[in-house]
């Protein structure tokens, strides 16, 4: 098991507020939240990104995301909320074991703040040939 913070959670080093777990998954309200109600949901394996992350795994997030989404809807009132999840330092991953972050979106402006830049025109010849690119190396 890593030693980032989620590790030691894990480890039962840390102790933490948790709203779910199985043996494959563990969620527990995020310490630092954005919004009351924050919730971190992580897998017990040790993958720092998300293309690390084995197959099972990832199929017990899925599983489980959309039930814990349904939750914080339900106890925070909040109809709106985002999902997020970071892959690596530039994409502002701070903690080097995957997790998504369920933030709920209350009325007070509370939560995430997303600012989208686009690239600008879309070349689709370019598109034609990297979407065959990336089919080919699933």
């Amino acid at each position: 098991m890593a030693n980032t913070i989620f590790g030691k959670i894990l480890r039962g080093e840390i102790p933490c507020h948790k709203v779910y777990e199985d043996d494959l998954v563990l969620a527990f309200l995020d310490v630092g939240p954005l919004s009351r109600g924050h919730t971190l949901v992580i897998p017990r394996e040790a993958a720092e990104t998300l293309d690390a992350l084995s197959d099972e795994s990832a199929a017990a997030i899925g599983r489980v995301l959309p039930r814990l989404c349904r939750a914080v809807k339900k106890v925070t009132g909040c109809a709106d909320y985002n999902v997020l999840q970071n892959n690596g330092s530039l994409a502002h991953q701070a903690v080097f074991h995957v997790h998504f972050h369920i933030i709920p979106r209350p009325d007070t402006g509370q939560g995430l703040g997303v600012r989208w830049q686009p690239l600008g025109a879309f070349d689709h010849a370019d598109a034609a040939e990297l979407a065959r690119s990336i089919a080919a190396a699933v």
